[in-house]
């Protein structure tokens, strides 16, 4: 039976039953999230297994693991059970469909028409359960001259315009975030349209398709950009930071090599305070910026002497200084492998331990929202390949061993 410890069964889903049949990362994400937040959620892999598991490299890192475990599997797909199915043969499909008379959610991210082949696609699977909800994941949505097309992360950063938007100013070429950040946003928009499905279900008692694509979610995660672009008719500009509009919305490098980045837009509120704080009192009376509209043209003069001045310390050294004598916005610009030591991430919980069964205690980056309630957590380790399909076939679908006999003779499961 379903082993959620108290994290799963207590979350805001809990008692939500996901079929999830994804690979790579923008659909298992997305089903993660939902097993976080307490559903119970079943892995559907072929008899091979999700590509995912095979992936040896990622960034030029070796992802693998002790015990023949993967990092990119590990972290995309726990709070998972997982069973493995032939559904290219009917004892397979049948196996999915008694699922789905039980389910709440299916999930897929397979290129356009592979659903259709194997039966799995919503016009076949909401003829069984009309109130499913049916959270389908692509590369430019199902419509259109390229919705047929495949697509992982880095075709999305692509297409929607993210490669550009974190091409730095006199860059030769493109550049792509790293960490498959169109992925990733593809599973969090999917997890948020599944959620809200659910909702309108219990509302409005009706089952749905849910579409998200690589293009959509990418696009939305850039969408103040996009927005402003399409009312006011001109593309968002790299920040110079020579010549920033503003020199309190810009990046500073201290004396150790540490940078400062600034957030304090409200120009007349927090100009006083930042060049007291700074020790350039001088700069007040400055005449570019006597006018917060002069600044509009910058000042490559007055941002040169701001930088020279943070030269002369330490990040630590300015971080010190700027909360004992200022109220300004500003970050320390960190890498991700600082995040552990964070006090604010380790406050928070953000990164939460684990005890893993194979690879015993490990850290995890921890569901993002908080619940007062009904917590969000990590309750299970990623599936290995087939690993409940014998305990959710007996014990969920009314299988017996003799089944179990059969469909394995019938290749239809390990």
């Amino acid at each position: 039976m379903n082993d959620q410890t108290q994290y799963g069964s207590e979350g805001p889903l809990k008692g939500i039953k996901v079929l999830d049949w994804t690979m790579w990362q923008f659909g298992p994400v997305s089903a993660s999230m939902l097993g976080d937040m307490g559903a119970d959620v079943i892995k559907i892999e072929s008899l091979d297994g999700d590509i995912g598991r095979a992936l040896a490299r990622m960034a030029g890192r070796y992802t693998g693991l002790a015990g023949d475990r993967n990092a990119y599997f590990e972290t995309c797909n726990r709070n998972k059970r997982g069973i493995a199915v032939d559904l290219k043969t009917e004892e397979g499909r049948q196996i999915v469909y008694r699922l789905v008379e039980q389910a709440d959610v299916f999930i897929e991210n397979f290129r356009q028409g592979v659903p259709e082949r194997l039966g799995m696609d919503y016009e076949t699977l909401k003829k069984i359960n009309p109130k499913l909800i049916y959270g389908s994941a692509s590369g430019y949505g199902p419509k259109g001259p390229d919705s047929d097309k495949p697509s992982l992360d880095g075709c999305g950063q692509a297409r929607a315009g993210l490669m550009m938007s974190a091409t730095p100013p006199g860059a030769t070429e493109p550049n792509r975030v790293i960490g498959a950040a169109s992925d990733q946003m593809g599973g969090i928009t999917l997890c948020l349209g599944v959620v809200s499905a659910l909702l309108a279900r219990d509302r409005q008692g009706v089952g749905q398709r849910v579409d998200v694509s690589h293009l959509s979610s990418t696009m939305w995660l850039q969408g103040l950009a996009v927005g402003m672009n399409l009312l006011a008719g001109n593309p968002f500009g790299h920040i110079d930071r020579q010549n920033p509009v503003n020199p309190m919305v810009n990046l500073y490098e201290c004396e150790d090599g540490r940078w400062i980045q600034f957030m304090s837009s409200q120009f007349t509120r927090y100009w006083p305070q930042f060049v007291e704080t700074m020790g350039l009192q001088e700069l007040l009376d400055d005449p570019s910026t006597a006018n917060p509209q002069g600044m509009r043209a910058g000042s490559p003069e007055l941002t040169a002497k701001i930088a020279a001045r943070f030269k002369q310390k330490t990040a630590d050294e300015w971080i010190e200084v700027l909360d004992t004598s200022a109220d300004l916005i500003y970050a320390k610009v960190q890498s991700i492998d600082e995040l552990q030591d964070d006090p604010q991430v380790i406050a928070n919980n953000y990164i939460t331990d684990f005890d893993h069964p194979v690879l015993g205690k490990i850290q995890v980056c921890n569901f993002p929202v908080a619940f007062s309630e009904t917590p969000a957590g990590i309750w299970k380790e990623a599936p290995e390949l087939g690993q409940d399909t014998e305990t959710v076939l007996i014990d969920e679908l009314g299988y017996d061993w003799d089944d179990i006999q059969r469909l394995q003779e019938a290749n239809a499961i390990l």
